[in-house]
């Protein structure tokens, strides 16, 4: 029997003494805490996720209302190989606990003026799409693909999981980073590559799937575009929830527990060491060792007092810069828009500017840019028979600007429904028939996102790798952090990743007993 168990192991006709298992404590049950809590009870730990919602999956919660099945997010998957992976750990086969279907086309570019451009994994269709808009960008457009797969091989397979706990460690990279053109943003990537305005829009989105604005953020996002290539765009048969259900079933599977209803008001310091955590309840508990899946920025601000943290200070998270928020609306139609693919980009007249109004002057624009996600599309289960499930996001500044998403929240999805209607949803506001919506304020008060950014800090060069806050603290022994917040940054692949690092920053467990 493992000497890590909790059951006594029999010698010579006796038993013998019960060895402790360390606790890993996880606060947050998103993906990154799942993810963690499969990884550490894979090694050793006896684990104990809280998760202060009424169900786990955090940003992938699960809301269903009148027959319909509205993810949260996040909708696509795009390294089915690192869930494989999880799942492999756990003990169990992906494939028995979650079906994922590819999509194609990956999504669907609508321009203003009704033109569109559908993304795929294959190469010739993609050129096809490229010579439609300009003939000359079509060699431009395979020198592009390349160097996305340089920067993946770097920054994905060779970075992705692995910690920069010293500037040294930063520094060991200089030269990949210089040669891969990191310090260029991924619109200005694209730009060198193809001419043709609309080109470099639809090659330069990518950034905004993960919470960046992509005339900031730094080239090394520009992978994204080889890792769909390589391995598609999938969909969770189910919704995305699936997943999230599978994880508990293998934290369970490791005797692990996943307790929802439980809010951490602090984490418990003794020293400069992590030894667990406050419930708001009143309750206390102790761990060897604490992962927080919270926000890091709303880690460090609200769940450790201010007299422990020297590189995370208020005034450096105040100073810090986020990303984007989202406003989201759910709904359901008593009819079906079987024109409509499962992932749409509705792009409104402007594109520069309106990521400078979201970014930058962080002003809510009168115009939008939505990305629209019908899963039915492929998973009728996801409504009643007849109808469609949606939802649409709309891209808006923080609350760092101070709107009043409480007295604006109907007229803004007012606005976006007739946005939808006059382009790709017809007679919409005649067939909805169930609605909730998600605002910035949602994301603060409800997901604790530190000025409700969808994504955490923002995908900035000066805030990646070594600059982002680190998979093990700075500040506090045995605290380690995962999730869009941390180390390698947001995304679904990002998220798992940061649970990957742990694997190289967390002791084993027999070294806690």
């Amino acid at each position: 029997m493992d000497e890590l168990t909790d059951k006594p192991v029999r010698l010579a006709g006796r038993p013998a003494p019960r060895r402790r298992r360390p606790h890993a404590l996880v606060i947050g049950g998103g993906f990154g805490g799942l993810a963690a809590a499969v990884r550490l009870g894979a090694r050793g730990y006896r684990v104990t996720v809280l998760e202060r919602l009424d169900a786990p999956g955090g940003r992938a919660y699960v809301n269903r209302q009148d027959g319909f099945t509205f993810d949260s997010g996040p909708t696509m998957v795009t390294a089915p190989f690192l869930l494989k992976d999880l799942w492999d750990i756990g003990g169990r086969k992906l494939e028995d606990d979650v079906e994922l279907r590819p999509i194609s086309p990956f999504y669907r570019i609508r321009f203003d003026d009704g033109e569109t451009f559908d993304t795929c994994g294959d190469p010739e269709t993609m050129r096809v799409q490229v010579a439609r808009f300009s003939a000359r960008d079509a060699i431009g457009y395979e020198r592009f693909m390349a160097a996305s797969e340089a920067i993946f091989r770097v920054g994905f397979e060779r970075l992705g999981h692995v910690p920069f706990n010293s500037w040294t460690d930063m520094l060991r990279i200089v030269p990949d980073m210089i040669k891969l053109a990191s310090h260029r943003t991924v619109y200005d990537m694209v730009a060198t590559y193809v001419e043709n305005p609309r080109l470099r829009i639809a090659l330069s989105l990518h950034p905004l799937l993960i919470g960046g604005n992509p005339f900031t953020t730094t080239s090394i996002y520009c992978l994204i575009a080889f890792l769909e290539r390589q391995w598609g765009v999938h969909f969770v048969v189910g919704g995305t929830g699936r997943l999230v259900e599978g994880l508990v079933r293998l934290i369970h599977d490791q005797e692990g527990l996943v307790r929802c209803g439980e809010e951490v008001s602090a984490i418990a310091v003794t020293g400069r060491t992590a030894t667990g955590a406050r419930l708001a309840c009143g309750h206390e508990l102790d761990a060897d060792i604490v992962v927080s899946n919270v926000d890091s920025a709303w880690t460090y601000r609200y769940l450790l007092p201010p007299d422990v943290r020297r590189r995370w200070t208020n005034r450096r998270i105040e100073r810090a810069r986020y990303s984007m928020s989202l406003f989201v609306w759910y709904f359901g139609t008593n009819r079906r828009y079987p024109d409509v693919a499962h992932h749409t980009m509705v792009l409104g007249p402007r594109y520069r500017e309106l990521l400078a109004d979201i970014f930058e002057r962080k002003v809510l624009a009168a115009d939008f840019s939505l990305y629209l996600h019908r899963p039915t599309a492929n998973d009728s289960s996801l409504a009643p028979q007849g109808c469609d499930a949606f939802y649409v996001l709309s891209p808006v500044p923080h609350l760092g600007n101070g709107l009043d998403w409480r007295r604006i929240s109907e007229s803004y999805r007012r606005a976006i429904a007739h946005r939808l209607q006059e382009t790709v949803l017809p007679d919409l506001e005649a067939h909805v028939v169930t609605s909730c919506v998600m605002t910035p304020q949602d994301f603060q008060d409800r997901l604790r996102s530190f000025r409700g950014a969808a994504f955490g800090l923002a995908p900035v060069f000066s805030q990646s790798a070594w600059f982002r806050p680190h998979n093990r603290s700075e500040d506090i022994d045995r605290l380690y952090l995962v999730g869009a917040g941390t180390h390698p940054g947001a995304g679904l692949p990002g998220v798992l990743s940061s649970a990957r690092v742990l694997d190289a920053v967390v002791p084993e467990a027999r070294a806690l007993v």
